[in-house]
């Protein structure tokens, strides 16, 4: 199979080498929204820039992509942008929010809403991100693998309905009750333009990708296997399917279910490299359940990071013992928050390189 663009050779390949089950030179760590609030060199780009404007500016998203990459010995990237990206293709408005988050002003509340939604055209409006990519891949020159990513349809959904972030779901979960056809009609509109999004990445040159399914926790676990386990597995197969018959090289797919360790048999069915886990799930009991051929991400709490240093060296360095030094990438249960200590990103990155 051939790649689409030529780029610089790739000098660390760790973070790929672990996805595929290979031998790594020393286990690879990155952190989610390790570009972001926590750095003072964001802050002061996010004064003079709106958030959607730093992601919809392929240079902006470059430079905070890169900023990382500055400060700590990380093994991977991944390109600035947004989960919301795709409900502002389909026509709905998105507004960040300084202090509250993303806010939908508009948002889908009876199935009648469902004909706002623009699909048609909607790949081209995200075309950006393509772009951020493709710049980023040789602005990286060969440094670390470049990682895209996209929501996976039921986070998506949720915040389409909620208009927002939202501690309970309720309103996203009564559709999946009041509404269940229109409720699946919904996830298979977005299952189709993640998939197309999905194949834009990689061909601009994605070396990895990872879907987050982060409002799994608001999902028993029938629910979970009804509304997010089928079409994420659509995502993988649909997207593995055309990539193939374009002889564009496949990508490690990673699935992010947070809050899903109670289906970790279930994903491990779904034909990803990797599964994410978040904090709540122990590492022994995970792999138990996901056999030996699939790589395990994670999945230090966020909050370790605010423990004094040495405390956060033991916790971490205990936590790659666990994991062990095959198939495994080191990374938080979830992304970095905005008071995160710097120090603490040192401490994590050397801990986790000289554990093994």
């Amino acid at each position: 199979m051939k790649d689409t663009r030529p780029f610089p050779p790739l000098k660390n390949d760790n973070l790929l080498r672990a996805a595929r089950g290979e031998v790594v030179d020393r286990v690879p760590v990155w952190v989610m929204r390790q570009a972001g609030r926590y750095l003072p060199e964001f802050q002061e780009l996010r004064k003079l820039h709106d958030f959607f404007t730093v992601c919809r500016t392929p240079e902006l998203a470059c430079e905070v992509t890169m900023q990382p990459l500055r400060r700590f010995d990380l093994d991977a990237s991944i390109i600035f942008s947004d989960i919301l990206v795709i409900p502002q293709a389909l026509g709905l408005t998105v507004e960040m929010h300084a202090g509250v988050g993303p806010v939908l002003p508009q948002p889908i509340r009876t199935p009648e809403d469902l004909k706002r939604l623009t699909p048609d055209g909607a790949l081209s409006r995200l075309s950006y991100v393509g772009d951020a990519i493709t710049m980023m891949r040789h602005k990286l020159d060969g440094r670390v693998p470049l990682i895209g990513f996209t929501g996976a349809p039921w986070t998506l959904m949720g915040y389409m309905i909620e208009g927002g972030g939202s501690k309970t779901m309720s309103k996203a979960k009564a559709w999946l009750y009041d509404y269940p056809e229109d409720s699946k009609l919904l996830l298979n509109l977005l299952t189709d333009v993640i998939v197309d999004y999905l194949e834009m990445q990689v061909e601009a040159g994605a070396q990895m990708l990872q879907i987050f399914e982060s409002s799994a926790e608001h999902l028993t676990k029938d629910e979970f296997l009804v509304w997010s386990v089928p079409f994420l597995r659509r995502i993988r197969d649909d997207l593995v399917d055309r990539l193939t018959k374009k002889a564009v090289s496949t990508v490690p797919l990673t699935i992010f279910a947070k809050g899903a360790g109670h289906s970790l048999k279930e994903q491990s069915e779904l034909g990803y490299d990797v599964i994410g886990l978040d904090w709540t799930v122990d590492p022994v009991e995970a792999r138990a359940a996901v056999g030996p051929n699939i790589t395990l991400q994670g999945n230090l709490d966020p909050q370790d990071m605010y423990r004094d240093p040495s405390e956060l060296h033991t916790l971490t360095t205990d936590m790659v013992h666990k994991f062990g030094k095959s198939r495994y990438i080191a990374n938080l249960g979830h992304g970095i928050t905005p008071q995160t200590p710097i120090a603490s990103m040192e401490v994590l990155v050397d801990a986790v390189h000289k554990a093994l």
